[in-house]
Parts: C-alpha cells; structure tokens; sequence
C-alpha cells in the first residue's frame, strides 16, 4: 500500500498550508471569531478560487484524500472556516442523493457563494418529524448542535418519515428559527427550530439512513484529519519551547523527564496518523464502515487528549492565555473529541462487534 501523497495532492497540501499561514496567527485568529461570521469572508473566497469547496463533488474534484490533506492543514493552523461543516460535508450528501436540479447548487457551494449545514442531531425531547401536506413537505422539531448552522443558507435536516426511517429535506435558512452561540472551542454554532416549516425532500422522500451513516463516516474521517494537523501543531510548539524556555540555567530539553514526555507525545500521534491514514484509505477504497471510524476515532480522541493536557502542563501557565496557541489547539481537540461521539462511545461501537471474531485480545 503506497502511503506517499501523489504530486497533486502534495500540490493541494502545499497550496492549502500557504494560503493559510498567510491569513492567520493567534491574533488575527481571536479577532476574527470575534465576528458574527466567526470566520474570514475573505479566506472564504480564497479557498474556493483554489477549488478546495468542491472537493469530493464528483470524481474529478478529487476524493477522501484530498479532504483529508486540506482538514489537516486546518487542523495545523486551526483556521476557522467551517470547511468541512458548510461545504464538503453536506455537499457531499447533496451530491451523492440529490436530484441534477438540486445537485445545481453545489457549484454556488464550491464557489463560496452558498453555505451548508448538516443538520441531524437533535435532543432527545424535541425529535424532528416530517409530514406531507397536499404536494409539499413540512418539518417540525429541533436540531442541536448545528455546526456552521449560525451562517448557513441552505439546511440538510434529517426527519423521521410518517411510514418510518429517517428522510432527508432542504430548508432554506431563511424559513426557520434559528439561535446562534459560540462553541466551546471558540468557532460558532446554531440550535435550529422547526415548526410547520416548508422543506424539499433531498431527492426522493424515502428512508436516507444509509447514506446518513456514510456522511457521518466520512466527516468523522475529515474530523480525524483535522486533529492530527492539530496535533502535530501542538507537539511542534511544545517542542519548541523546551528548547527555548530556560529553568536553572538551561533549556527545559536538558531535563529528561520532560524530553520522555515530549517523545510519548510524538508516539500518540503517530499511532493517531495511523489510523488516520486508514480511515481515510478505507473510504478512498470504497468501504464506509462505521467500525474502522471508531477505531480511528477512538485513537484520535486517546492521543488528541494526551497531546493537549500534556501540550499545557509542559509549557505551564503560558498554555492557558489567550495570546498563545497551545491553550486553543487543546480547545480544538477537545471539540473534536465530543464531535467524534467520545472515546466511551467509539468503545460502545466496537464491544457491539465482539460477536463478528472469534478471538477478541485487549
């Protein structure tokens, strides 16, 4: 198996890595997600002149990889863009269940001028039903979280249909109730209230929880991308510091406990590029398995927590400011470890597949 990115996609990496580092530093980073947008309009346009909105939207847009290499590059400079969450993630979904009228819009999507949420998870009280009225559709319940929700112009709402399963609809942004709030990690969010509210089958009004699982699957991929830039990020600045940061007269490198902790960081996220690696590989190859996503998930949330906490304790109080970039890249990783579903959850997954082996070894 050739692990090598080919020259396009090492294009696409380099491209994507320069462009980014031109736009953010801590700084600006805080003033932009000050913003009501939370991210740069202006990025946004960049991104989408390079094609990196389109990608994954047909077969010559390029595939998991591709999405994987520019999460990664996010994930290194913790840009804002809500990337994968209002453009390649429900694009995709668009794309592979749309109609050709609907699938019209992805070229508004890739050119930055229409934003996207995926809208699924609700509370357990407030599940989201979708009726039939004369030729039309209506949806009624609430969405929470909606990542990218805040600034989207068209929703992919999951609804339970009258005759059972789970369909997939259009809203415009325009006709439902929506709340905006900040997440955890500094990016932005929305809850979304539906009552009676006009919606458009995503294709055929018919049970989508197939392809649901498989969008889940493959922005859980991107997702694990994203924590590994992150991390690598991380251990380079903790790195970093130990051969600057000076304690009794010499480097903090000198001090070999602290180099120990610092190499078991570099083991974490290898064992996290790994499986990283494998989720994106098994998509690209045609297998949207739930079960290789808890398992790179799994290792992503073990390491991504490893790397933060110890990121933090290494450079001591420094970590925690808001001017220095450790503090948010564990922020980030801890975003994403929630987003992921927990390590409890991934765990849940695989004990649910102990019957499929005949010998199961801790």
């Amino acid at each position: 198996m050739d692990f090598q990115l080919t020259d396009e996609q090492s294009l696409l990496r380099n491209t994507t890595r320069d462009l980014l580092a031109r736009s953010y530093d801590t700084e600006t980073r805080n003033r932009v997600l000050d913003t009501d947008d939370g991210f740069s309009r202006d990025v946004w346009k960049q991104l989408a002149d390079t094609g990196i909105l389109g990608l994954g939207f047909d077969e010559d847009t390029g595939g998991q990889i591709e999405v994987a290499v520019v999460c990664t590059e996010i994930g290194r400079r913790l840009a804002p863009e809500p990337v994968l969450t209002a453009a390649l993630g429900p694009g995709a979904l668009i794309a592979e269940q749309g109609t050709p009228e609907q699938r019209g819009i992805l070229d508004a999507v890739a050119s930055g001028e229409t934003l996207l949420a995926f809208a699924h998870h609700e509370p357990a009280d407030a599940g989201t039903a979708a009726q039939q009225h004369g030729d039309g559709w209506q949806l009624t319940g609430r969405k929470n979280p909606v990542l990218a929700g805040h600034c989207a112009d068209t929703f992919i709402v999951s609804a339970a249909l009258p005759d059972g399963g789970t369909g997939l609809f259009l809203v415009d942004a325009d006709a439902a109730g929506r709340r905006a709030y900040r997440t955890f990690d500094g990016l932005h969010g929305a809850q979304l209230d539906l009552d009676a509210t006009p919606a458009e089958p995503l294709g055929a009004a018919a049970d989508a929880t197939a392809a649901i699982t498989a969008a889940t699957v493959r922005m859980h991929s991107a997702l694990c991308a994203e924590a590994v830039g992150a991390m690598e990020e991380a251990l380079r600045l903790t790195t970093e510091y130990l051969t600057t940061r000076k304690q009794f007269g010499v480097t903090l490198n000198k001090f070999q406990t602290l180099t120990q902790r610092a190499a078991d960081m570099y083991v974490s996220l290898e064992l996290a590029r790994s499986m990283n690696l494998y989720a994106a590989m098994s998509i690209a190859d045609g297998t949207v398995d739930p079960v290789v996503a808890a398992r790179a998930g799994l290792q992503i949330i073990r390491s991504g927590r490893h790397i933060a906490e110890e990121a933090i304790q290494l450079h001591g109080g420094i970590g925690m400011t808001a001017e220095y970039p450790v503090g948010h890249y564990a922020a980030r990783l801890t975003a994403i470890d929630q987003t992921l579903g927990s390590s409890a959850a991934q765990v849940r997954v695989l004990a649910g597949q102990l019957g499929d082996y005949e010998v199961a070894a801790l």
